[in-house]
């Protein structure tokens, strides 16, 4: 071996041939894996670097442990392992004659090269994957380019012979003509007429091309330009009947000619244009003329039965909603007698908030404001889920219409994907535009209301981009009205995506980048791949793929690789952020296409779940959700629930019938019907993003796919601009570190430092090495940098309501290599304060996790900058914890007074505070008393349970106790037992009343649904707020007021060391789990993190963290985590839902002892400086009504005014502890 690799020397830096322990871009972490399993000192491998284009890694194993080298091309092209400062590199030509060297001992490696560890070569039938549609072989690329989206440098192109045979003809000149000219200009020739032929035939084409660029340009040149328009006139007829150096000559004049037009017409047109518009009035712009009017919209319903039984005994129930988004009101219309109506009028601004309840899915919570800081709820009862949401949806547009922001705080954004089968598409698509069909649609009310961004992938297009642009333009424009404009096209032969955006949003899309990868047969046939797009919507980013992955039903690992090749190479954002695959690259990222995942159940068994509708036990059996649970792909995507039939593979003309079986040159192939086409999504943490529509067409049938649709409301940043100015020294927010603690999942002992991202900093900043460092296993490494080895960050602006939309992006690198062994996001909302916040995520890198991150750290923003304001999205929440009113009949007499009323209302309160502390005391005091668990003392790093390893036994997790095994519900004691689901099954996702979490609302990241609390879920029964003579008699009580009790609470044990450290702990292994099963064990595919995080405890000194949370969990959600910094940011949350709101209003606001009387003004005041005044109904009603009190109000009081959003907590709090601080000053001064 040793001799072959001696003669390897070549002009190639591998040699003749690359030889087998070369891997090229393999991961480092399937490196080490490879070195792990061959086990042996002096293992070795060399790869592509991740971290320098054109260098290498050499990867070394030795006792036990992975040791990485850089070798670097140098300016000459020589190899050298990179050395410390001050020694000698030794150079070569080629990686065999260096590794040739270091097989010999003694040569400053950590051991000699002994074994080579081989590549595994793949069998090229593997890579064999052809079209499913009727031809066995590959469709051919498309003729002709992108028409609609030039090429940019990042748009890899095929290095073909140039078409127009330049090439051909300047071999055949140099060969042959080129002597003669040579002859004729000895002889004292002073022109090369075989030259001026050969460049006459090269341009022929161009020349054809400049006479219909010129043609097209005639009309223009007299109209804005008559100076031109005599010179363009004279060339397109003299260019007939050209030939020779006249010809070239003509030529030549014509580029001139058309430089000239085009550099002035615009400059001409605009003047003329200013000219008319002097002297005409004006008119509306044309894309906003014909825009269509949304018409009023009516719906019927019904008051809550339990609001009306209680206080509107005998009064009629029904009621009409009509929506004016035009206007800009809403009436509420109710039947009184003799069919006469009483009607109340509400402007938009008079919208207080909409609170949706998750318990009742067709039920909503109105706010209305009433008189000056006086609100009233009521609670009304719609026909469907369906109907609340258009309801919701038209009054969300109807705010945004009428707001007096200029920039929108949300978007619509429509996605469709679409396998068109090698057919063009039928005439009308508009159900596929509308969402209309099977699944999860939108109402008939809302369907037309155009969307801001159009998104459309389709594979198997062999329509050319442009007339498919155009199609897709006039379909928008019957159904809309309104004429879209293209951002981009991308084209991989026919893999496509085309995205459109309303015409007023135009100028607020920026940065637009394309990219395409090939996955074909040996990854350079177009036929599978993906196309990307992405750019700015003012200040949020967004990125979109299209993909195409491998055939076949037993290909997952194929498609698996596909998924990987894809999330590394394709080139789209901001190229700072090269480090961090696109997953993490945009605000919000959307991956769509055919898949081409399948079912793995029998033909029979599918085709009768679906004739019955059952499609939970074959998405249980769905490959992509399979691989999902195990982490393999798609890692945190998010993906809408699935409830329409599989889309593929249809018999072409019908969807009735699906047809399974083709003969193929290979034998009958089996392709059962499956859920091929997909969309899903991953998002930043604390960002608003909610699915309203999911489903298949079932009127489209020329292809054997159905197209999907899917639509999403998104919500977007301004690009922010501070209103007092570039920060003064005094003013400048800081973003500080107190400490970060890491553990990666690798074998090497290196050192490490962090490298931290954001738009909020001028440039990228980098910490100190890791001044902390120890294992427990031999595959993870846990590091930690103290506040001296991290650097304190300057954002650009210190406004907190531009801070509070930030991200921060952080990578783990090595020291001796530069490569990142894992990356993260943070959302910098949840770390405003004065105190320093803990946060903990997962790493991951290249879409794998790679381990964990945690720390503690603080967004300090100086006083002056902290007023901020409601988004639109943060209007309408979601009220998760109502107790609701009884199923039966009220027990209450018919005729029921206001004092007797009063009376029970006061009582019910105090009850139900009481039980709210005796909820409190229960699961709070076992807490802390667990020293007798045995449990206490695992925590993340000596917890064996960690260190498994997909497809690697662990003998020390075998071993783990009974008592250490998970739960099967995160509300049961840690003894509990539950039968553990099959291998691959996907548990159901927890109901609402065992997690709080909408059903259909997908989280991002593992996050809480919208509109819930950031950092934990409210009580299950929420507390009514007290009169004031309430509290006075609760603080009098002789025990200790106590924090509220959350669910959450009892699935932490806190060790007896540290007892104030402890962080939420997911509720099972499974992708899909929830309440209602643990995790399967058996699967070794599992996520290490998630049994980790699960089997685990945490000793991390530093602040008190927040209240742990056990965030809900849909299908397709991980469940690893639970972390706070994954979640979505929630909207404002719910004006607390109380007894007191289902009363009449005049024990509300008609009683002479409401506290809204004393004090209102000043407490108004201070909220509406802070941006926060939708808070001061509820403090009032709960007592505070005196700023004066308010400097003794706590973190719980605060929640039970309905303050619930704990960046706005620490507002509130810092900004009172700024006043007392203040008045402390002046005391001080008196004195």
């Amino acid at each position: 071996w040793a001799v072959a690799m001696a003669g390897g020397g070549g002009v190639s830096p591998l040699g003749p041939a690359p030889p087998m322990w070369y891997h090229r871009d393999l991961s480092r972490a399937a490196a080490e894996e490879l070195l792990a399993r061959a086990g042996r000192d002096g293992s070795f491998l060399v790869r592509d670097s991740e971290s320098v284009n054109g260098a290498y890694a050499l990867c070394v194993l030795f006792q036990k442990h992975v040791h990485t080298y850089r070798i670097l091309p140098d300016d000459e092209g020589f190899l050298a392992v990179q050395t410390s400062q001050g020694v000698q590199p030794k150079r070569f030509k080629t990686l065999p004659e260096l590794v040739l060297l270091y097989l010999q001992p003694s040569q400053g490696l950590v051991t000699t090269l002994l074994y080579p560890v081989d590549r595994e070569e793949t069998a090229l039938n593997d890579d064999r994957d052809y079209s499913d549609g009727e031809d066995d072989k590959p469709p051919l690329p498309p003729r002709s380019a992108s028409t609609s989206t030039p090429p940019g440098p990042d748009t890899p192109t095929d290095s073909a012979p140039a078409a127009n045979g330049l090439s051909t003809i300047s071999h055949e000149y140099l060969k042959g003509s080129y002597a003669l000219d040579l002859e004729a200009v000895k002889q004292g020739a002073c022109s090369l007429p075989h030259l001026n032929k050969t460049l006459v035939a090269s341009c022929k084409r161009l020349n054809g091309e400049v006479d219909k660029v010129l043609s097209g340009l005639e009309i223009l040149s007299k109209v804005f330009d008559q100076q031109s328009a005599f010179m363009v006139s004279k060339m397109i007829q003299q260019s007939v009947n050209q030939g020779g150096d006249q010809e070239l000559e003509n030529l030549v004049t014509k580029l001139a000619i058309l430089k000239d037009l085009l550099s002035s017409i615009e400059k001409k047109a605009l003047k003329a244009l200013q000219d008319i518009s002097l002297t005409s009035p004006c008119s509306p712009p044309l894309s906003m003329r014909h825009s269509k009017a949304i018409p009023v919209q009516a719906f019927e319903v019904k008051l809550d039965v339990y609001l009306a039984e209680l206080t509107k005994i005998g009064k009629s129930q029904k009621h009409t909603l009509s929506v004016d988004v035009e206007g800009g009101r809403l009436v509420v219309m109710k039947k009184v007698k003799d069919s006469q109506e009483d009607w109340t009028t509400f402007t938009h601004d008079k919208i207080r908030q909409l609170i949706k309840s998750q318990r009742v899915q067709n039920k909503l919570g109105i706010v209305f404001e009433k008189e000056k800081d006086k609100s009233q709820r009521k609670d009304f009862i719609f026909a469907s889920a369906k109907k609340r949401e258009a309801f919701c949806q038209l009054l969300q547009l109807m705010k945004n219409k009428h707001s007096n922001q200029d920039e929108p705080d949300m978007i619509s954004v429509f996605i469709g994907t679409w396998n068109m089968g090698s057919v063009p598409a039928p005439k009308s698509v508009a159900s596929w535009v509308l969402c209309r069909g099977l699944g999860k649609t939108l109402d008939e009310m809302t369907v037309t209301i155009p969307h801001d961004l159009y998104v459309f992938g389709t594979q198997e297009n062999s329509v050319c981009d442009r007339e498919w642009v155009e199609s897709l333009r006039t379909t928008l424009k019957e159904q809309t009205e309104l004429d879209y404009k293209p951002i981009a096209v991308q084209t991989l032969w026919n893999i496509k995506i085309a995205v459109l955006v309303k015409p007023e949003h135009e100028n607020r899309i920026s940065h637009v980048g394309v990219s395409s990868v090939k996955t074909g047969i040996a990854n350079t046939l177009g036929n599978k791949g993906a196309v990307g797009v992405s750019f700015m919507f003012n200040g949020t980013s967004f990125g979109f793929v299209n993909c195409h992955l491998t055939s076949g039903n037993e290909k997952i690992a194929r498609r698996n690789q596909n998924y990987l090749d894809i999330l590394r190479l394709l080139s789209l954002g901001d190229k700072q952020l090269s480090s961090f695959d696109i997953s993490l690259r945009f605000t919000h990222l959307f991956w769509l296409g055919d898949l081409n995942y399948r079912l793995d159940m029998d033909i029979q068994e599918i085709l009768n779940y679906i004739n019955r509708k059952e499609f939970e036990p074959l998405l249980k059996v769905d490959q992509l959700n399979l691989e999902r649970e195990k982490n393999k792909v798609f890692l945190r995507f998010a993906e809408e629930e699935i409830s329409y039939p599989p889309t593929y593979r249809y018999e072409r003309g019908s969807r009735d019938t699906y047809v399974w079986q083709k003969q193929k040159a290979t034998g009958m192939r089996t392709n059962v019907p499956s859920w091929c086409d997909r969309i899903l999504w991953k998002s930043y943490p604390e960002t608003h993003i909610v699915c309203n529509s999911y489903g298949c067409t079932d009127d489209i049938v020329t292809s054997d796919h159905s197209p999907v649709f899917a639509t999403f409301e998104v919500g977007v940043t301004s690009q922010f601009v501070s209103k007092k100015g570039l920060p003064k020294s005094s003013e400048q927010a800081y973003i500080e570190f107190e400490s970060i603690e890491a553990i990666v999942k690798t074998a090497s002992r290196t050192k490490f430092f962090i490298e931290f991202y954001s738009t909020c900093l001028e440039e990228f900043k980098k910490s100190y090495e890791n001044d902390s460092q120890s294992s427990d296993n031999v595959n993870f490494l846990r590091v930690g940098w103290s506040n001296k080895q991290l650097t304190t960050l300057k954002p650009l602006l210190s406004e907190i309501e531009y801070l509070q939309d930030q991200h921060l992006l952080l990578t783990v690198k090595s020291l001796d290599g530069y490569e990142s062994y894992g990356e993260c996001v943070l959302a910098l909302k949840s770390m405003i304060g004065s105190t320093a916040q803990q946060f903990h995520t997962y790493l991951s890198h290249r879409g794998e996790e790679t381990g964990n991150i945690r720390g503690s750290m603080r967004v300090r923003v100086p006083s002056e900058r902290m007023g901020t304001r409601e988004r639109l999205y943060e209007w309408i929440s979601v009220d998760k914890d109502e107790a609701g009113g009884p199923k039966g009949k009220s027990t209450l007499p018919p005729r029921v007074g206001h004092d007797y009323v009063k009376l029970v209302y006061d009582l019910l309160k105090l009850i139900l505070h009481f039980v709210r502390f005796v909820h409190s005391a229960v699961l709070i005091c076992p807490l802390d008393s667990s020293d007798g668990d045995p449990s206490v003392s695992k925590n993340s790093y000596n917890n064996p349970a960690y260190y498994i390893l997909e497809g690697v036994p662990n003998q020390s997790a075998a071993a783990l106790s009974p008592e250490l095994l998970p739960s099967p519900s995160s509300a049961n004691p840690p003894t509990a037992k539950a039968p553990l689901p099959p291998a691959g099954a996907r548990t159901k996702p927890p109901t609402a009343a065992s997690v709080p979490s909408h059903p259909r609302r997908p989280t991002v990241g593992g996050g809480a649904v919208v509109g819930s609390t950031l950092n934990r879920p409210p009580p299950d029964f929420p507390p009514p707020p007290l009169p004031k003579g309430a509290l006075e008699m609760v603080s009098e009580a002789p025990f200790p007021k106590p924090r509220p009790a959350y669910p959450d609470v009892a699935e932490v044990r806190i060790p007896a060391a540290n007892p104030g450290a402890q962080f939420g702990i997911g509720e099972g292994f499974r992708r899909g789990g929830g309440g209602g099963g643990a995790g399967a064990l058996d699967d070794q595919s599992c996520s290490v993190l998630q049994m980790a995080k699960t089997l685990s405890e945490s000793e991390f000194s530093g602040q008190p963290p927040r209240a742990p949370s056990a965030p809900p969990h849909l299908r397709g959600q991980g469940l690893g985590l639970g972390l706070d910094t994954c979640r979505t940011f929630p909207p404002r949350n719910p004006i607390t839902e109380s007894i007191a709101e289902d009363l009449p209003e005049e024990a509300l606001w008609g009683s002479s002892s409401s506290s809204l009387s004393v004090g209102e003004s000043s407490v108004g005041e201070w909220l509406q400086r802070l941006g926060l005044e939708r808070y001061e109904q509820g403090l009032l009603h709960n007592g505070w009504d005196d700023l004066e009190f308010l400097s003794d109000i706590t973190e719980e009081d605060l929640e039970e005014a309905g303050v619930l959003d704990p960046a706005h907590k620490r507002i509130l709090l810092e900004s009172l502890r700024q006043q007392q601080q203040q008045q402390q000053q002046q005391q001080q001064q008196q004195k």
